[in-house]
């Protein structure tokens, strides 16, 4: 046995040595500073007598306290507070014990004094020790200088880490954050230097490298930002987790890490009830079909979670089955799993499946996803889509499952594809089925979910690795986006309050530009989108559409009881009639009659518009050109329905999209939103008329009180309309601004 390996033996008794020389010292000095060196006879006697007691009384409670465990280089604020406990409860021991003991003769100030300096010692040399530990730290070569974006908590914990951790090699030479009153504070020693917006004047004074944005809480809009700061400062930029990463990790730590795409689309953390759904999950058997996708296998690492009785992987892709599969039993290896492959269009082998396992939950996630791909497909996609949507849900309901889940789509909503056709087709047959004393049947939609398998960030990434171009449909392309783990979770929140026959819609913030995802996920890989990696418009695909919808713009919208979901009324359709319609659909599948199918959609999803859709280039009379400043989306929907047939109408919901799309488009009109955030209406009307003072502006007030006709013209615009607007009256005014600016131009 080495000595270091003897000394550790002993390492407890060391420290408590250590501690009752440093209490002896404290002791005795505080007799000196009472009275005076040389100490008198009389008080050296007191100490001598006195000294067993305090000794004792401090150790005893010392070790209470676990004051001889700790790693004194870690010393934090919660040792320094158990140390000031230890410290005071001795003290209030000792001052009666002392007095019964040796009477009012012993000098109290003693005490006192021994209370001060004992704190000073027990705490003073941890603090030592930390802080000789990191001046050592410090010594060490430097890495990069780096700027902290932030000043608060989270901002001190990872100045914090960086100090004591040599994996973060960061020379940090100060803070920036938008709170006026933090300039000039320090923090750690560093100073907070100025705001976000003059980050690129700091970094260059202070030759930063690196920014380090040390706001978990951030919004998508925030970090959008801070990335275009940094940007403009041409540094480089990192971030720590944020509040969903934070809040789902066990042990959250401050760690340092490249900032991705979904830092730039996040939104507040979505809070789930996790009670109601361990209440709908614990102890069930669950079956998951399509549990090798994106979606599905989510669902499971989510379901997993919440002790099922069973958890039944269904896919018929056996690769995606065996690593999900995998995962889980690493996982959690006391779950019963059992990974089945199988086709949902297979109505024998789902009966086997359903009688082997009867399950009592049924999520149904298969289903083919790629617009384009289907158009080419149209057969496979009603296969797939309707006819396993009605194998499955068949035998949920024969099998007395508790809850049929179906997943659907933003896609289902006014479908212009064959892929949007099945799937609302999908959720009229799921809905239509009886729910009286059995299953369940209810159907949760959404839009896109990033890096899913095959969506647009994974085919962004490909293009970008093979150094570009990048391709884009349409400048104006637009989609709402969720995380899979946000999406999936409030799946399971949904599902728990279904009683049968609803959709259940989710709130995915507000939709996204294709264009302006490219070009963040170009910058975010250290590229230039403008230089280095070329963006090409190449038309929109078969099927798509610029905007999708989660619901249409008549739709009844009911609340539930989770901010996040909501309920859409949808019409009631004869579910004996709708079987007939769906066996004649299966027969034109099977023998691949695609016009056939295409009839059939159109008669059954009535609002399906089939279309080799190609959006038309912008008129070449301005007059013929509106753009929609909206920030609701069920307001831009509506006009946009109301005007499309006879004008191009582009939509935006911020002030920035509007100029940019008003200086490349040239509207004849604008339609504005009185209310939308973060603007000054009177500065944007003179703004949108900039370069092109013949632009009529249209404002929309949420009512007749909210502003009026003199107070609009103020303002520089030209006329209004107030909710609930008559539609005539807003084609009227419409059509005689559009005239004057007309006459304007060729005046």
């Amino acid at each position: 046995m080495s000595v270091s390996d003897r000394v550790l033996q002993f390492r407890r008794w060391i420290i408590i040595a250590f501690h009752a020389v440093m209490l002896i010292f404290g002791y005795w000095l505080a007799f000196l500073l009472r009275f005076g060196f040389p100490l008198p006879m009389e008080d050296q006697q007191q100490f001598v007598r006195s000294l067993p007691l305090i000794l004792v009384t401090r150790l005893v409670i010392f070790a209470c306290y676990h004051l001889y465990e700790g790693l004194w280089r870690y010393v934090s604020m919660r040792d320094i507070l158990a140390i000031l406990k230890a410290v005071t409860l001795g003290s209030l021991v000792l001052f009666p014990g002392v007095l019964a003991v040796f009477g009012r003769e012993f000098p109290l100030t003693v005490l006192l004094l021994d209370w001060l300096l004992c704190l000073a010692l027990v705490g003073g040399v941890r603090l030592a020790i930390r802080a000789l530990r990191e001046s050592g730290r410090n010594g060490l070569p430097q890495g990069n200088r780096a700027l902290i974006v932030g000043a608060g908590d989270a901002a001190e914990m990872l100045m914090r880490e960086i100090e004591r951790n040599p994996g973060l090699p960061y020379d940090v030479v100060g803070f920036v954050d938008d709170d006026p009153g933090k300039r000039g504070r320090r923090l750690h020693g560093r100073e907070v230097l100025g705001t976000i917006g003059e980050l690129p004047g700091i970094c260059a004074e202070k030759g930063a490298q690196e920014l380090l944005i040390a706001i978990p809480s951030a919004t998508g809009q925030q970090m959008r930002r801070i990335i275009g700061a940094c940007r403009a400062a041409g540094v480089e930029c990192k971030t720590i987790p944020n509040m969903r990463e934070l809040l789902d990790s066990p042990v959250p730590q401050v760690k340092v890490r490249r900032v991705n795409i979904e830092d730039l689309l996040r939104r507040e953390p979505v809070r789930i009830a996790h009670a109601e759904i361990e209440k709908f999950l614990c102890g069930k058997r669950v079956l998951v079909t399509g549990a090798g996708g994106s979606i599905g296998a989510e669902l499971c690492r989510q379901v997993a979670r919440f002790a099922p009785a069973a958890l039944i992987l269904l896919d018929r892709s056996e690769n995606g089955l065996f690593f999900v599969e995998m995962e889980l039993s690493d996982k959690f290896p006391q779950l019963a799993l059992h990974a089945v492959i199988g086709d949902v269009t297979d109505e024998r082998r789902m009966t086997t499946v359903f009688d082997e396992h009867k399950p009592q939950i049924v999520f149904h996630a298969a289903a083919h996803k790629h617009v384009p791909l289907m158009e080419v497909n149209k057969a496979e996609a009603v296969k797939n889509n309707v006819l396993g949507t009605r194998v499955v849900a068949t035998m949920a309901s024969r099998h007395g499952a508790e809850d049929f889940v179906m997943i659907s789509t933003d896609k289902a909503v006014r479908p212009s594809s064959v892929m949007g056709a099945t799937k609302r087709l999908a959720e009229m047959y799921v809905l239509g089925l009886k729910t009286d004393g059995g299953t369940r049947f209810t159907a949760v939609r959404f839009g896109n979910v990033l890096a899913s398998e095959g969506s647009v960030l994974q085919v962004f990434q490909r293009q970008i690795e093979a150094g570009g171009p990048v391709t884009i449909t349409h400048p104006d392309m637009k989609r709402y986006f969720m995380t899979i783990a946000e999406a999936t979770q409030l799946v399971l929140q949904a599902a728990t309050q279904g009683k049968g026959g609803e959709v259940f819609v989710l709130d995915m913030g507000e939709p996204v530009r294709i264009l302006d995802l490219a070009k963040d996920l170009i910058a975010l890989s250290g590229l230039d989108p403008e230089r280095d990696i070329e963006i090409r418009f190449i038309g929109p695909r078969p099927g798509e559409k610029i905007c999708e919808e989660l619901m249409n713009a008549e739709a009844r919208i009911l609340p539930t009881a989770h901010a996040k979901i909501m309920v859409v009324e949808t019409d009631h359709v004869e579910h004996a009639e709708l079987e007939r319609a769906i066996r004649e659909l299966s027969h034109h599948a099977e023998r691949g009659e695609e016009e056939a199918l295409v009839s059939m959609l159109q008669a059954l999803v009535p609002d399906y518009e089939s279309s080799n859709m190609q959006i038309p280039a912008a008129p070449e009379n301005p007059e013929h050109r509106i753009l929609l400043v909206q920030h609701d989306i069920y307001t831009r929907t509506t006009l946009k329905r109301l005007l499309e047939s006879k004008y191009q109408v582009y939509e935006v919901d911020d002030r920035r999209h509007a100029l940019q799309v008003a200086r490349e488009r040239k509207p004849g009109l604008v339609i504005l939103d009185f209310d939308l955030p973060g603007a000054n209406i009177g500065r944007l009307c003179s703004q949108l008329r900039e370069g092109d003072g013949c632009v009529s502006i249209l404002i929309l007030t949420r009512t007749a009180e909210a502003a009026s006709l003199e107070q609009v013209r103020k303002l520089g615009a030209d006329d209004r309309v107030y909710r609930p607007i008559p539609v005539n009256i807003l084609e009227t005014r419409v059509k005689r601004l559009l005239d004057t600016n007309r006459e304007a131009r060729e005046a």
